[in-house]
């Protein structure tokens, strides 16, 4: 540790010039890393893929498996500050260096995200809504429950899913069978949800540092398409009304669970107005991309300040934007496009971020662009005529 860090310990604050570590090498870590780095943190970073995306930029890259206890004491000794960038990490090496090093983010909170039906009951105990929903047991419990709940409705795996991973939408009766034998092949719990007839998949993000305070960034509205996110558009096209409801419920789950640095909270909304909260991820999340430029704070800037207990910046929304994500196959086209244009396009700013992956497979998440703009159609507008997300323009709620 040192002596810059040293001078904060008593008060858990750690100033820049001390050293954060992280576990996992993503594009999260990746972003947090750049965004702290201009603060005047290192990083160090543990991830089983050599020249991941985050140590790219970082300091050091500690290269092992993520229930490497070893590898994660090594980690735990270079740094002043331990986070994680995906809930993913294993929950008993975050115990243990808990107990050896100062890990703020604690493990109790990715002991609960990390399985869908311990999150929902906490989502419940925070006295927030969620879609109904039921344990299953057995290919019986499951066309039992269907039954009860209709048509269509979720079977989710309660480990393990991500990106429309681990889930399963049942449409008819004559789908339970299949769906109960494949989903019950990952051997973990599986839950049954009531489908939500929503009218937008929406989002906040909340940042909470060790002192307590809590901010919110404004409210992003969500499209996906085969199930992996596609679009953010901020400001949310819904009323102010819902927005300040949706802040308040993250604010609430942020302080109930105790959390510190970012949590991510997925909701829907029905056409009467109604919330439900469907997923949470506590670390900076894809939908919060569109800070990086969009506002006065970055949630990649807010996590380093909540986890290293500083004050919290401020959240404001300095422009209207729309992040679209950059999968494998759009890699391609937008080079082809960036290489072609001699000038931005009229009344748009245009933020292109890679993520520095070495192989641009199909559906794998590349980067994203941010555009930020006056007015959220035309970026849209924009986004279509480039040709680059043909595919995808069909799924457009406009």
């Amino acid at each position: 540790m040192n002596h810059t860090a040293k001078a904060a310990a008593s008060t858990n604050v750690i100033l820049p010039g001390g050293t954060i570590g992280v576990l996992g090498g993503g594009q999260l870590g990746r972003m947090l890393a750049l965004a702290g780095r201009h603060m005047g943190y290192r990083f160090v970073v543990l991830d089983p893929t050599p020249d991941s995306p985050c140590g790219q930029v970082a300091d050091e890259q500690i290269v092992a498996a993520y229930d490497d206890a070893e590898a994660a004491r090594r980690l735990a000794a270079k740094a002043d500050v331990i986070t994680y960038e995906f809930e993913n990490v294993d929950a008993g090496v975050a115990a243990m260096l808990m107990a050896e090093s100062y890990v703020p983010q604690g493990s109790e909170l990715l002991h609960t995200t990390q399985h869908r039906l311990r999150e929902k009951r906490a989502i419940e105990a925070a006295g927030v809504r969620v879609a109904p929903y039921e344990e299953i047991r057995s290919a019986e419990e499951l066309r039992a429950a269907v039954a009860r709940f209709g048509t269509p409705c979720v079977l989710k795996t309660a480990t393990g899913g991500y990106d429309g991973k681990g889930q399963w939408v049942i449409r008819s009766e004559a789908e339970i069978d299949e769906a109960y034998a494949t989903l019950s092949k990952a051997r973990t719990e599986l839950v049954l949800e009531q489908f939500i007839r929503f009218e937008r998949e929406i989002s906040v993000i909340a940042a909470r540092s060790p002192r307590g305070e809590v901010k919110t960034f404004p409210v992003a509205e969500n499209i996906h398409v085969d199930n992996i996110l596609h679009l953010s558009i901020v400001p949310a096209r819904t009323t102010e009304a819902v927005c300040r409801e949706a802040e308040k419920l993250a604010e609430k789950i942020a302080a109930s669970l105790g959390v510190v640095g970012l949590i991510a909270v997925e909701m829907f909304l029905t056409a009467d107005g109604e919330l439900f909260v469907n997923e949470l991820a506590p670390r900076p999340h894809n939908s919060g991309h569109y800070t990086m430029e969009a506002c006065a704070t970055s949630q990649f800037e807010q996590h380093v300040r909540a986890v290293c207990n500083l004050p919290l910046g401020a959240a404001a929304l300095l422009s209207p934007v729309v992040m679209v994500n950059v999968l494998g196959e759009h890699v391609q086209p937008l080079l082809d496009w960036l290489g072609a244009q001699t000038a931005e396009p009229d009344g748009l700013a245009v933020k292109v971020h890679l993520y520095g992956k070495h192989e641009a497979k199909e559906k794998r998440k590349m980067g994203h662009v941010n555009v930020l703009t006056s007015d959220i159609d035309g970026a849209l507008a924009w986004i279509e005529q480039t040709g680059i997300w043909a595919k995808e323009i069909g799924h457009w709620n406009k």
